[in-house]
């Protein structure tokens, strides 16, 4: 009997670490023929368990070579010694490894991450003089990044390294594959820059020194070019920055919340900074696992720097890192650590805010110097309930509201003076309004409630002054009102991009339509990716006569949010406008599909058989007067109906009857396209009059 062993000539990838850091190309190179190697293994079902330098050889010809598969088992096989015990050198651990779990393939990708780090560092991220020790860091400390100790390596590569060492295995690369995919980029980008400077090593004497004129002149020209592109003149605009979703490394993954709440928290914080645009959540959150580089992230929201940072949350202890990225460079320019007990949150928020303003150089006002400072200790199951309201009001559907209505309102038993509950009170009532699901009277006298404890206790809200220029304008009709409370809004958080959408729509109805297009183009610069700021959008170009733009814009957003209930009735205008019937029709049909109406469908479907588009919008004119006996009905969307049927004396009808209602809708009367052919009727010009807009 015997055992016969392949013979290696070369030396470990320890002793070659051992020597010095490894360059990064030739680091990328290795780790890419260790993770083909890993493929193969994973493929069959084996799993290594103990990749680490000492196990790894380096051929004289410089190829890589896995050995030593002496702890290898089959994945979904038991642990090859009792239950609980662990195996393996305890550096390399995976955190799942070190509490003796069954593990799978990601084990072998954590320790390929700490396998790169210690090739690029000479040092491994989890050192410690005690096992005990070692096996604490895996489990609750992050190390420093590598671009921190060699600042040459590029950003991307820190970013693999960080996600191969996700402590929570589903935060990881799911496959060996997908993780040597990401260094293959990389070493294909280096690739191209190698090229570039052979070419230019080929060239001529004379064409080089050509080149080495010119080349500096017109880097320093992309750079100066690049600069104002992304940053705006020097005082001219506000510095843009986007802060992506914080990551939950708290081994409790039901915090998720809590996560995102401190998030929002921080993105509210900033964008009380007249000196900043702050991308906001929805197009921010989007980002939330992307395999993306700062830079590529930053060219797709147009902003100038990336903060980026992760959460760890143990009893009442908060730990935020935040890591800040000039977006030209793709380096790191700053990070920071902050440790708090929870009743020191608002503070730590406020702090974290103004000193990321320091870092990119935004002078605060005393005014924002003063709504940054917290000094107010914060109730800790209060908050809570108040983050879960946040959490559950993003959803932005009818049960979800609900919830977070609730969790409001238990924030305020819980805290009776604690302001942003009170607010979100108010907030959850005007969501419920404008979706349409109560009556904007209902909405209003509950919303108030809400709006008046919020500014009695803490009239530096924004947000709440914002939900009162909307009750102002859509349901008082206090045009100068609602002028003030829009003004007070985005001068308290000049970010508040929804203040900035719908205070675009006001000016509209009160015929400004410059100011308004530039509100609303701030608002989308704020948030690219709403598909609800995109609507909002398409309707200020409907209402300056622009129908191609619109349809081109809201086919993209309904490609990808293909129920968006505003995209849907924008488009359906559009159509309308540009006599497309076809295509309005399945639009109005989508609109309802998307609630499940399928008495609304029939209605329709019924009438376009009968006699074409007229027909089928009178016939579900008919069916939803019939159903206002039983259930609430918006008047205006009857009277729409009638207007795009040609049938004006209804029309003019249900909309005195959605003037009795104060219908949220009725001030669009002024300025929709829709209602041109009835402008100069005399009963369409009264109800004008009547609600201070005559024409």
């Amino acid at each position: 009997m015997f055992i016969c062993m392949e013979y290696l000539e070369g030396e470990t990838l320890k002793n070659k670490i051992e020597r010095g850091p490894i360059k990064v190309d030739e680091a990328v190179n290795i780790a890419f023929q260790v993770a083909k190697g890993l493929t193969a293994a994973h493929q069959q079902g084996i799993v290594h368990r103990d990749i680490k330098p000492a196990n790894i050889m380096i051929r004289s010809d410089g190829v890589a070579k896995i050995v030593d598969f002496g702890l290898a088992k089959l994945s979904g096989r038991t642990l090859l010694t009792k239950a609980g015990s662990t195996l393996g050198t305890v550096a390399y651990m995976s955190p799942e490894q070190t509490h003796g779990e069954s593990v799978d393939q990601r084990t072998d990708i954590w320790a390929m991450g700490v396998v790169m780090y210690e090739m690029l560092t000479e040092r491994n991220p989890f050192a410690g003089d005690y096992d005990e020790a070692v096996i604490y860091r895996i489990l609750n400390e992050d190390p420093e990044f590598v671009t921190r100790i060699r600042p040459e390596v590029p950003t991307r590569l820190d970013h693999i390294i960080e996600r191969a060492m996700a402590k929570d295995p589903a935060r990881r690369y799911q496959t060996v594959h997908e993780f040597s995919a990401d260094l293959e980029a990389v070493s294909g980008e280096r690739s191209e820059a190698r090229r570039g400077k052979a070419i230019f090593g080929r060239l001529g004497r004379r064409q080089r020194k050509v080149v080495a004129r010119v080349l500096p002149v017109a880097i320093v020209l992309i750079a100066v070019i690049g600069y104002f592109l992304t940053r705006g003149v020097s005082g001219s605009g506000p510095v843009s920055i986007v802060l992506l979703p914080l990551e939950n490394i708290t081994d409790d993954k039901g915090q998720e919340w809590f996560t995102d709440g401190m998030t929002d928290a921080l993105i509210t914080n900033l964008a009380r900074i007249g000196g900043l645009r702050v991308t906001q959540r929805s197009s921010a959150m989007r980002y939330r696992g992307a395999n993306k580089s700062a830079s590529e992230i930053a060219s797709e929201l147009g902003v100038s720097y990336v903060l980026e940072g992760s959460v760890l949350r143990v009893a009442d202890h908060v730990k935020i890192t935040i890591r800040l990225i000039d977006a030209l460079t793709n380096k790191y320019l700053w990070a920071e650590e902050y440790s708090r007990n929870f009743t020191e949150l608002l503070a730590l928020q406020g702090e974290v805010a103004k000193a990321i303003a320091a870092q990119v150089r935004v002078t605060l006002t005393p005014k924002e110097q003063n709504l940054l400072t917290q000094e107010k200790p914060v109730n800790p199951k209060a908050y809570e309930a108040y983050l879960k309201g946040n959490f559950y009001f993003y959803k932005l559907t009818r049960e979800a509201i609900g919830t977070a209505l609730q969790y409001y309102e238990l924030a305020v038993q819980i805290d009776s003076t604690y302001a942003p509950a009170y607010a979100g009170i108010a907030l959850v009532w005007g969501g419920r309004a404008q979706m349409g699901y109560v009556p904007m009277s209902v909405a209003a006298k509950e919303g108030e409630w809400g709006e008046a404890k919020a500014l009695a206790l803490d009239s530096s809200l924004a947000e709440v002054h914002y939900v009162v220029a909307a009750r102002r304008t859509w349901l008082e009709w206090n045009w100068d009102g609602a002028m003030h409370s829009f003004r007070e809004s985005i001068e308290l958080k000049p970010n508040l991009v929804e203040a900035h959408a719908y205070f675009s729509h006001l000016l509209f109805i009160l015929k400004r339509p410059d100011e308004a297009m530039e509100h609303i183009e701030e608002a989308l610069k704020l948030d690219p990716f709403n598909p609800l700021i995109q609507s909002l959008y398409a309707m200020d170009l409907m209402y300056v006569r622009r129908y191609d733009e619109v349809i081109r814009l809201l086919r993209k957003t309904l490609e990808i949010n293909p129920g968006e209930p505003v995209a849907l009735s924008t488009i359906r205008s559009a159509y309308h406008q540009k006599k497309m019937y076809d295509e309005a029709l399945e639009a109005w049909r989508l609109s309802y599909e998307a609630k499940g109406d399928h008495e609304a469908i029939q209605a329709l479907n019924r009438g376009r058989a009968e006699g074409g588009y007229s027909r089928a919008l009178q016939n579900l004119a008919e069916m939803l007067i019939e159903r206002s006996k039983r259930s609430y009905v918006t008047p205006w969307q009857v009277a729409t109906l009638y207007t795009r049927a040609g049938m004006k004396e209804e029309a003019l009808d249900w909309f005195e009857k959605a003037y009795d209602a104060h219908d949220p809708n009725m001030p669009y009367l002024s300025v929709d396209p829709i209602f041109d052919d009835l402008r100069d009727h005399p009963r369409f010009q009264a109800i004008l009059k009547r609600m201070g807009l005559a024409q």
